[in-house]
C-alpha cells in the first residue's frame, strides 16, 4: 500500500500579500480535504528570504494544518535545525503535540544555504555543533525535568503527549547526520535513496549501542500533478515545476543529495528527467510508485488547477491505489 503525501511550500514568485493569504487559505482547505480522503501526510519545508515567498514559518503553518485536520499526520521536512532558539523549538513542538495527539513528525538538518545562516546570524562553521546542541536540548527538555542548558539550569513546560517524545528524526545526506541519529538513537531521514548511508548509520548503532530505524526514500519518488490532459497541462503550467527546479538546482551544491535533484533548464528537458511528473489517473496507477507526493501548489500553480489535481488524486487514484 503506497503512502500518499500532500506537498506545500507554498512558493509563489511575484505574488502579493493578499494572494499569498488565498494561497495559505487554499492550502488549509486542500488539507482537509485530503484529510476526507484518506492522505497519509501533509509534508512541508523551511526556507528564508527566498524571493520566491517559500515558506519559513513550517511550525507555525504545521499548526494549522493539524488544526484543519483529524487524521493525517504533518511532517516538517525538513527544519533547519541550528536556525532554531532550542528550548523555544521545544516548547512549540510539545504544544503542537498535545494539541494534535501526536500527528506531527519533525525532520531536523543542518541546510544547505550559507545565506540563511548569514542573515540570521548563526555562524555557518559551527552548524553542525548547533545542530548537536539542538537535539541533545530538544530529548532533555521534554522530559520535563530540570537540565543543564548553556551554564543555567532550566526546564521546559508542558511535556508533550508522546511518550518518550515527539516523533523526530534526523535528516541529511551525509555520514556526519547518519552518525548524529546514531549517536542520540534517534531515526534517520536520507534526503534522497542512499544505501550505503543507512548501512553506514546501522554500523554506528551497533558502535553507540543505541537503536533506530531509517525513514528512506524510495529509490523513485517524483513529485506528481495529476490531469486529464497531460500535454496541454505541460504547456500550460509547466513552467511553475521549472521554477521550483531552478530554484532548487541553484541552492544545492553538487554534494547535497536529494531526491527533488534536477539539472533541466527547459520545460521539455524537465518533462524528459521525471522528477516532475504530470500524469492521468490511470497513468498514476501504473506507476507502481511507493510514495505517491502530490505537489498541487507547485511554484505559483494556480489555485484552481492545484485543485483539479488533488481531486483526481483523492477521488480516481487514492481508492484504486488502496492508499
Amino acid at each position: 500500500m503506497p503512502v500518499s503525501v500532500l506537498r506545500f511550500n507554498l512558493a509563489a514568485p511575484d505574488a502579493t500579500p493578499a494572494e499569498l493569504a488565498a494561497r495559505y487559505q487554499a492550502a488549509l482547505r486542500m488539507a482537509a480535504y485530503a484529510d476526507d480522503h484518506g492522505v497519509t501526510t501533509v509534508q512541508t519545508e523551511e526556507h528564508h528570504g527566498a524571493e520566491n515567498n517559500w515558506l519559513p514559518s513550517p511550525f507555525t503553518f504545521a499548526g494549522a494544518v493539524l488544526g484543519a485536520t483529524k487524521r493525517l499526520a504533518v511532517t516538517v521536512s525538513a527544519a533547519i535545525g541550528p536556525l532554531h532558539d532550542p528550548l523555544r523549538l521545544a516548547e512549540d513542538i510539545a504544544v503542537l503535540d498535545l494539541l494534535s495527539a501526536g500527528r506531527l513528525m519533525t525532520v531536523t538538518g543542518i541546510g544547505y544555504r550559507r545565506e540563511e545562516y548569514d542573515r540570521a546570524g548563526v555562524p555557518w562553521e559551527r552548524r553542525g555543533r548547533l545542530q548537536d546542541e539542538l537535539l541533545e536540548t530538544l530529548l532533555q527538555a521534554w522530559t520535563g525535568e530540570p537540565f543543564t542548558y548553556r551554564g543555567r539550569t532550566v526546564r521546559v513546560t508542558p511535556r508533550p503527549a508522546t511518550s518518550p517524545h515527539p516523533l523526530l528524526l534526523v535528516g541529511g545526506s551525509s555520514q556526519a547526520s547518519a552518525r548524529r541519529a546514531a549517536r542520540l538513537g534517534l531515526p534517520f531521514f536520507p534526503s534522497a535513496h542512499l544505501p550505503a548511508l543507512e548501512t553506514y548509520y546501522k554500523a554506528r548503532l551497533k558502535e553507540y549501542g543505541t537503536e533506530g530505524w531509517v525513514l528512506m526514500p524510495p529509490a523513485e519518488t517524483p513529485l506528481l500533478h495529476l490531469s486529464e490532459t497531460p500535454d496541454k497541462t505541460w504547456q500550460t503550467h509547466g513552467h511553475h515545476f521549472l521554477h521550483e527546479a531552478r530554484t532548487y538546482a541553484a541552492w544545492q551544491s553538487t554534494d547535497i543529495h536529494s531526491v527533488v535533484r534536477s539539472t533541466a533548464t527547459t520545460i521539455d528537458e524537465l518533462r524528459e528527467e521525471g522528477v516532475y511528473r504530470i500524469l492521468t489517473p490511470t497513468e498514476c496507477l501504473t506507476q507502481n510508485l511507493d510514495n505517491l507526493v502530490l505537489h498541487p501548489l507547485a511554484g505559483g500553480m494556480p489555485i484552481e488547477e492545484g485543485w483539479r489535481s488533488l481531486r483526481l488524486f483523492a477521488e480516481q487514484v487514492l481508492p484504486e491505489a488502496g492508499a
